[in-house]
């Protein structure tokens, strides 16, 4: 099991935290996510088959890229 947290500029709201939850819980592998619009950031908690490409990769699908 891996933690990661990735820092999201685009979140702005409640509504944002809702939507990156709802999309990153449905990739196989994900155990938790907890979204903040106050820090601007999402701590992931998965295993494979997900995987750090996976989750950034649905991330900038739904218009919330990481941070470089």
């Amino acid at each position: 099991m891996s933690t990661i947290t990735y820092s999201i500029p685009n979140i702005s709201c409640g509504h944002c935290v809702h939507t990156i939850q709802t999309e990153l819980i449905e990739l196989e592998g994900v155990q938790e996510v907890r979204a903040s619009a106050e820090t601007k950031s999402v701590v992931v908690v998965f295993e494979p088959p997900a995987d750090e490409a996976k989750i950034k990769s649905l991330l900038a699908e739904i218009n919330y890229p990481v941070a470089e």
